[in-house]
């Protein structure tokens, strides 16, 4: 069965193709006409030589720390004399002037912002070989996928994989390809074409979506769907990246049109939000069997890039409508200032509970705002209006400062947004910093950004706050002791009087990091509960460093990515060519092993690393957006066959949406209405 790749009706991708010389192409291994995998070169002192037999003390034997890297500026050359004393004089002024300058935007007063970013210089960038570094991240992923592939197939493929038992089981009689699907494009990006061969055949030969089983819709949508989506761009758009035997351009695209066609069956409730699950035999929704039947918030609102892209590719306008409809239920609920509950019903579309917090079950809602303006080229302001309304709703309610050292903390209201907060973060929470900068400057460099007309005060402390909470998330990797960061972490804040978010807050300065001890003043901040010391070998800290290091060009988000890939490498490897793992405690040296690989590890968290040591040209931010699952799609221009189905409805000057109780009321009058296609219509009565 074969669908219709590309309609032609349907809008344009804005990603132009590349030239023959992009760097980009060189980076991933390419020759400069494209043609062929560059040779690899010859075996050189490596991180991991050895690791797998000794899983730590592998760093440098002079050394218990990491090595760091300074600026080193460079000096000028400019040394001639002038031998007029009017040429002295202007030199003279102008230097006087840009002192000045300087000064004015904080150059010597220890500003927020890098001095040298506003100029459009960046930091000066350290001596560091990040090629190098880069291939670490590399070898890394092949000895994951290689421990996967030589014990993880079978006779199909494990969804699940425990690298020391060499072990692991399916989520589906004949496997979903959990972590094969979601690795393809982070192998096209690292030119890996014979290890992508080998999903692509194990894709066309053996994988089959008409399986009798319950799957999760979101998760299915970002990693399977996501995966598909991202290796068919990557592999049409930049087919030389990884030159696989397998020409078929159809391939990822045709699985993923089966794929979506079956997840529609979850959309047919009767207020349009999808139930949790879907069986993809029968297409039927089924409702949660927990939370009293609701589904996560997260997850309804985390599945528009997708559908939206598939849209663009087919030119089927239904998966586009069917997602958008949700973003309408949603705002409709009139939540205050942005903030949502993190469950709602798929039968009525109302929210259950007050439960509000940016990690499990209500982070990659918010992500998906902005994601999805600038998706389709910034055009469809109605979710960038909803981003600019929950940013400051955060700020209102959930940004506080952390004692005795003040680290900025985005914490929860469990109880609902009047309620009292609690100062605890997930680590899924660390995806904001960079959500924020890319909000902030659309994706461009922060000194480009700057210099742009509507460049205001509110993206100075937009901007601030990403630096302030990235720092936070850096110090919940230092604090503990394999220096990979807890699965949650609380900290030490004044609850009953609470300091509010303050945008002239002073950043704590990185230096109180160099000291290690445990006596350290700022591990006070600091307080991981002993049942949370899990990794589970997350990407939302090193994804926001990738975003920070890209937009604001200061080097040591990239030291920190490094200093923290040392630390995956030193103490998760398993020993005997076995990968990686993720850990049970992460508190103690040596670490316990949890014996999992998370495929995120392969599809996110390798991938931003391999990102991060990378040059800005490969996936330049103005191309592309990255789901939730790190799956990169292209920026798209709409075209005349789609557009924004609906527009929000108005709210008064508290932020309630006007008419939204006399609504609710002529429903009791009807009995039992429900709002569909925004139109209420009468049901019959039934038990929900």
């Amino acid at each position: 069965m074969s669908y219709i790749p590309i309609d032609s009706s349907a809008a344009s991708s804005s990603t132009h193709q590349r030239p023959t010389n992009d760097p980009a192409w060189t980076a991933a291994g390419m020759n400069s006409n494209n043609s062929t995998p560059r040779p690899r070169a010859p075996h050189s002192a490596s991180i991991l030589d050895g690791v797998q037999h000794k899983v730590e003390g592998f760093l440098d034997k002079n050394s218990g720390q990491l090595p760091m890297y300074k600026d080193k500026p460079y000096p000028s050359a400019l040394s001639r004399r002038f031998r007029r004393w009017s040429s002295k004089r202007t030199l003279a002024i102008l230097a006087a002037l840009l002192l000045l300058l300087m000064y004015w935007n904080g150059a010597f007063t220890g500003s927020k912002n890098s001095v040298w970013s506003f100029y459009g210089l960046g930091v000066p960038e350290e001596r560091a070989d990040w090629g190098k570094r880069r291939q670490e991240v590399v070898k890394a992923f092949e000895l994951s996928w290689d421990s996967y592939a030589a014990n993880g197939w079978g006779e199909c493929c494990f969804d699940e994989y425990h690298p020391i038992a060499k072990t692991g089981k399916k989520m589906a009689p004949q496997g979903m390809g959990w972590i094969i699907i979601d690795a393809i494009d982070t192998m096209i990006l690292m030119g890996l074409g014979s290890r992508v061969d080998q999903a692509r055949e194990w894709l066309q030969n053996t994988l089959t979506w008409d399986q009798d089983q319950d799957v999760n819709v979101f998760e299915t949508t970002i990693r399977m769907l996501g995966g598909l989506l991202s290796a068919h761009y990557l592999s049409t758009e930049f087919p030389d990246m990884a030159p696989t035997t397998n020409k078929d351009p159809t391939l990822y695209l045709n699985k993923a049109r089966d794929l979506a066609d079956r997840l529609l069956g979850a959309y047919d409730s009767a207020s349009g939000l999808p139930y949790a699950s879907i069986n993809l035999q029968t297409r039927k929704g089924i409702e949660s069997h927990v939370d009293d039947g609701a589904s996560s918030t997260a997850e309804v609102a985390t599945l528009q890039l997708e559908m939206k892209y598939l849209s663009f590719l087919t030119g089927n306008t239904t998966f586009w409508e069917r997602a958008e409809r949700i973003m309408e239920i949603l705002d409709n609920n009139g939540a205050e200032d942005g903030l949502v509950p993190i469950f709602v019903y798929a039968t009525t579309g109302k929210f259950r509970g007050d439960n509000i917090r940016l990690g499990s079950r209500g982070d990659s809602y918010y992500e998906y705002l902005i994601k999805q303006f600038l998706q389709t080229n910034v055009k469809e302001m109605v979710y960038k209006d909803m981003w600019d309304e929950t940013l400051a709703g955060i700020k209102k309610h959930l940004i506080t400062y952390s004692q005795p050292t003040g680290f900025t903390v985005l914490a929860e209201k469990p109880n609902g947004i009047k309620a009292s907060l609690s100062p605890k973060m997930d680590h899924l929470v660390c995806f904001l910093p960079g959500t924020i900068a890319l909000a902030t400057t659309g994706g461009m460099p922060e000194w480009k950004a700057r210099g742009m007309r509507w460049w205001t005060k509110k993206q100075d402390e937009d901007m601030q706050l990403a630096r302030e909470l990235t720092q936070t998330c850096w110090g919940m990797y230092k604090v503990m002791a394999t220096g990979l960061a807890a699965e949650i972490t609380y900290f030490n804040v004044d609850v009953k009087k609470p300091p509010p978010y303050d945008p002239d807050h002073v950043m704590v300065p990185d230096s109180v990091f160099k000291d290690t001890s445990a006596e350290a003043s700022w591990r006070a901040d600091f307080d991981v509960h002993p049942t949370d010391k899990h990794n589970l070998q997350r990407p939302e800290t090193v994804e926001s460093l990738f975003y920070m290091w890209r937009i604001t060009g200061e080097p040591k988000y990239r030291e920190w990515g490094w200093e923290m890939f040392r630390s995956f490498v030193n103490h998760t490897a398993v020993s005997n060519q076995g990968g990686f793992t993720s850990l049970g405690n992460a508190d103690r040296v040596p670490p316990q092993p949890r014996d999992n690989m998370e495929s995120f590890w392969l599809a996110e968290t390798l991938k931003y690393f391999y990102l991060l040591f990378s040059p800005r040209t490969l996936l330049p931010l103005n191309d592309i957006v990255l789901n939730t699952e790190a799956h990169p799609f292209p920026r798209f221009d709409m075209g005349s066959k789609f557009k924004t189905g609906w527009t929000r409805r108005p709210r008064d000057a508290d932020g309630h949406v006007v008419g939204a109780e006399s609504e609710v009321e002529e429903k009791k009058k009807l009995g039992g209405a429900a709002v569909q296609g925004g139109k209420l219509a009468v049901e019959a009565d039934k038990t929900v």
